[in-house]
């Protein structure tokens, strides 16, 4: 596993847990291990594997994940109560993850404030960390919070013990300017490392999770084909894909069993992958228009970003209405395989 660095990005990914919290899905212990083992061999750092306050199936379910000795942390999602974090030891997965409600309008739904939040931060953090090596920590609903008691939250989290924070666009209402201004105001106040959880219920996911990392974040959460509650979570292929096309951060995934993991993960979940779907998509590599295949035989980089060879794919054309004679001609001399639009 890597560690966290200036310029190396931590990824978390939570397929087994905000993923499977999509309606309808549901996974076998089976099918967890093997995502799991999938997951570890992509590069993941770190799998957020369930809820173990679900129940006895659950945390059965973890240990065996456990017992598979794959080469990334395991971590365990918690609310803030200490009966989820007695559970949570159950599981020996060595990390925990305790949500914390931090906007007005999840404490006023709950009936609780924010003295509430601090309090039990410190009794909480007091408790985990006698138990496991690593306790993070997590604003959800941030993006809605007041930033000045979510700098609060960060020192207190800080000063108790946690080692990293999460701050959670729980409903999906961040846009990349508003998240940055946050980020970069915590950043700017606190010692605490922070982790970016993304909704993408504007379609923003990926594209703020990427702002993330750039304003500094150094680790982020993600699912397999973006699956999750509602709109789902920012996707891994994506985010992953963003990072190492950039050249700023770097990330450990390997791009070649990105297209196996998603396939299996639609699978499983019986989601299937849109045809435009980015990066996995069966037409992301498809061309027609006479101008982009006239391009592309000259270059490739013309019409696409990177090389789908980086993802075992290949670039395929499709003779059709919008089709010029440059397609034509080079079917006819070379024998490109092409596809009939009917």
């Amino acid at each position: 596993m890597k560690t966290h660095g200036r310029d190396s990005i931590w990824l978390i990914d939570t397929t087994l847990r905000d993923g499977e919290q999509s309606p309808g899905v549901a996974f076998s212990r089976g099918t967890k291990e093997t995502i799991a083992f999938m997951l570890a061999e992509t590069g993941i750092d770190e799998l957020e594997v369930g809820t173990p306050a679900m129940g006895k199936i659950e945390q059965e379910d973890f240990r065996a994940i456990g017992h598979l000795n794959l080469p990334c942390r395991l971590t365990c999602w918690c609310r803030a109560r200490r009966e989820d974090i007695e559970d949570a030891a159950k599981c020996d997965t060595g990390s925990i993850h305790i949500s914390f409600p931090v906007s007005s309008i999840l404490l006023k739904a709950m009936k609780k404030d924010e003295s509430w939040v601090l309090a039990q931060l410190r009794e909480l953090l007091a408790f985990a960390c006698k138990r496991f090596q690593f306790v993070s920590v997590g604003a959800q609903d941030a993006t809605r919070a007041d930033l000045l008691f979510l700098k609060i939250f960060a020192e207190h989290a800080l000063l108790h013990g946690a080692y990293r924070m999460r701050i959670a666009d729980t409903v999906g209402i961040a846009t990349p300017f508003s998240l940055t201004a946050i980020l970069t105001e915590l950043l700017s106040s606190s010692g605490m490392a922070l982790e970016f959880h993304g909704h993408n219920d504007l379609g923003m996911a990926t594209a703020n999770s990427i702002c993330a990392a750039q304003a500094g974040v150094g680790a982020l959460s993600v699912t397999v084909n973006g699956l999750g509650e509602r709109a789902g979570n920012a996707a891994l292929e994506e985010v992953a894909m963003a990072i190492s096309l950039s050249g700023e951060k770097y990330c450990g995934i390997r791009p070649a069993s990105l297209m196996p993991l998603c396939a299996y993960v639609s699978q499983a979940s019986q989601r299937p992958i849109p045809p435009n779907k980015p990066i996995t998509g069966s037409l992301v590599f498809t061309h027609e228009s006479g101008i982009h295949c006239n391009g592309m035989f000259k270059d490739p980089r013309t019409y696409e970003p990177f090389s789908g060879s980086l993802l075992g794919r290949s670039s395929e054309f499709v003779m059709g209405k919008h089709s010029g004679t440059a397609l034509l001609r080079q079917v006819l001399k070379n024998g490109y395989p092409i596809h009939l639009e009917c």
